[in-house]
């Protein structure tokens, strides 16, 4: 499909800053998608659009500090590294800035090179690169130390952003970016869920650039998607397959949850539990297997994200309440609202 078909003209005032002081107080797109209507709410409100016997699935992955400056030792050329995904042991999947001094077996230091030190064990395209990480101690407490919170591109940089930037429920360390429709939770709304019968179910899917990457093609079939890994664990799929056995419904908080529901169904159909990488593109056309309604952001224009919600619902009823939601100045992107589409 060409790109444009996926295009949208947002105010940059809209690009939210700042999570909403209270999370559940951010607005709430609810969204009817075979009626083709939608209600203004807020997010609290999305109480009355859950029933008993529904299930919620969420991504309960965390973000490491996975941006690191680093040096190149022959050369004192400066870089930064994005940690994308753990290869193998201390080998991680990298996207570099600069990448072009970062040739095969370059020696690298972070810092001053006392706690961190690396190698490049493997050069691919578009600045990518595998880095074997040299250190004492735990790797991760070494970035805590070193690394900061990848914020993306369009917040502007804070420190008083990176604690924000993370899920209520973060658990399993290793994501480049967050799962950022999870933002609207507070435990004090999912005590509220859960004592409406309603089950929440974790999956992990360790975001990286898969998900956020752009979309650089005009025909969307031409995108590559990098893998992103995952994981289900046996009690999640037991509750996943009674559910579809009862007719209850699933409801995905986010794309990346969605992604990891369908990317197991397609491969197993059914739940079981497993690990493993997916490169999953979902594009208008797709058959979903998995889920039945979706908790969603704003996204970025001529994004994977918003071709995969264009898929769930008709692309261009999407882009009409997307065209809404900038009229009545929703928040868009990480930070941003929320929409909330079931199939009524």
């Amino acid at each position: 499909m060409d790109i444009n078909l996926f295009d949208y003209k947002l105010p940059e005032e809209l690009i939210a800053q700042y999570p909403e002081e209270k999370r559940d107080h951010s607005r709430l797109l609810v969204v009817h998608s075979t009626s083709q209507t939608y209600r203004d709410r807020h997010f609290y409100d999305i109480l009355e659009y859950l029933k008993t016997g529904d299930i919620l699935v969420r991504n309960n992955t965390k973000v490491i500090p996975a941006r690191l400056i680093g040096t190149k030792l022959s050369t004192n050329a400066h870089f930064e590294a994005l940690l994308l995904r753990q290869v193998q042991g201390d080998v991680w999947e990298c996207l570099c800035g600069n990448a072009k001094v970062l040739k095969l077996g370059a020696e690298v230091i972070f810092g001053d090179g006392t706690l961190l030190k690396g190698r490049v064990v493997a050069v691919h395209d578009e600045g990518i690169r595998h880095l074997e990480f040299y250190y004492d101690g735990i790797f991760l407490e070494t970035l805590e130390r070193l690394g900061t919170i990848p914020l993306p591109p369009y917040i502007k940089d804070s420190a008083d952003k990176y604690a924000a930037y993370q899920t209520v429920y973060a658990k399993n360390p290793g994501s480049a970016a967050a799962p950022t429709a999870g933002f609207h939770f507070t435990n004090e709304l999912i005590e509220k869920i859960e004592e409406k019968g309603i089950k929440i179910v974790d999956i992990t899917l360790n975001i990286g650039l898969g998900t956020f990457r752009p979309v650089k093609v005009q025909d969307t079939d031409e995108h590559n998607m990098h893998f992103e890994y995952y994981s289900m664990n046996a009690n999640a799929a037991e509750i996943l397959n009674q559910a579809k056995e009862a007719g209850q419904r699933i409801i995905a908080i986010g794309t990346t949850s969605t992604r990891t529901l369908e990317s197991v169904m397609q491969k197993h159909h059914k739940f079981v539990a497993c690990s493993g990488a997916t490169n999953l593109f979902i594009t208008p056309g797709y058959k979903f297997l998995a889920i039945d309604a979706l908790i969603t952001n704003f996204h970025l224009p001529k994004s994977t994200l918003i071709m995969l919600v264009s898929a769930f619902a008709e692309r261009e009823f999407i882009l009409k309440c997307y065209q809404h939601a900038v009229k009545e100045k929703y928040r868009f992107f990480s930070f941003g609202d929320a929409m909330f589409i079931d199939k009524l």
